[in-house]
């Protein structure tokens, strides 16, 4: 039924263009898609960060200062079919929540924002070689240190061997990296915390093709 419809349409377009005056010119489109090699991410212990239970009264009521709970360490491995240029795009999956110094961990009456996290680099090895971790804010256009450093929400994150302005990623077939979960909490004294209150972070880092 579809194909019909189609053949449809391409007819009467041509009929509608036949009773005006006759082009001498045709456009032809042509489109797709070459995709490269697919690369897989993978994170330890199934991405997960469990910080457990936290008493309200270890929490700062200063409401200049966060709490900082136990940095966590994942291990990110990024496996592809063969080298290739490549970042890494983080997606906050709970956007309400999310504070311009990290990722967000919820709300609390849908109005209260919980605090946030942060993801950093550390230990990181492209097919053998140390390779250092860069960021982009412009899409890939250029290229900034983070290593030893968080990774900016909201940027692109690379992985190359050069220094300085030969600062750019390279292309790999197999990164591995130790990923540092820095997670605060906001000051109790912004939080209704007359309930159990979960930590509910979230996001997802995607692939993309440089």
């Amino acid at each position: 039924m579809n194909k019909s419809l189609a053949a449809l349409a391409i007819i009467l377009a041509v009929a509608h263009q036949g009773s005006a005056v006759a082009a001498s010119t045709t456009e032809l489109t042509v489109t797709g898609l070459i995709t490269p090699s697919a690369c897989t991410p993978a994170l330890s212990g199934g991405g997960v960060v469990d910080h457990g239970k936290i008493s309200a009264k270890d929490l700062d009521p200063n409401p200049n200062s966060p709490t900082d709970l136990p940095i966590a360490t994942l291990q990110l491995t990024v496996s592809c079919g063969s080298q290739i240029l490549f970042a890494l795009n983080g997606i906050d999956n709970n956007p309400s929540s999310y504070l311009p110094t990290g990722y967000g961990l919820g709300l609390i009456n849908n109005t209260q924002k919980i605090g946030s996290y942060n993801l950093e680099f550390r230990n990181v090895v492209a097919d053998e070689q140390t390779t250092y971790p860069m960021e982009s804010s412009d899409g890939g256009t250029t290229w900034q240190d983070i290593d030893r450093a968080a990774w900016s929400v909201g940027t692109l994150a690379g992985f190359g061997i050069g220094i300085g302005s030969n600062r750019r990623p390279d292309p790999i077939k197999d990164l591995r990296t130790d990923m540092l979960v820095y997670t605060q909490i906001a000051p109790s004294s912004r939080l209704d915390l007359s309930n159990e209150v979960p930590l509910a972070g979230s996001a997802t880092l995607e692939v993309k093709y440089l």
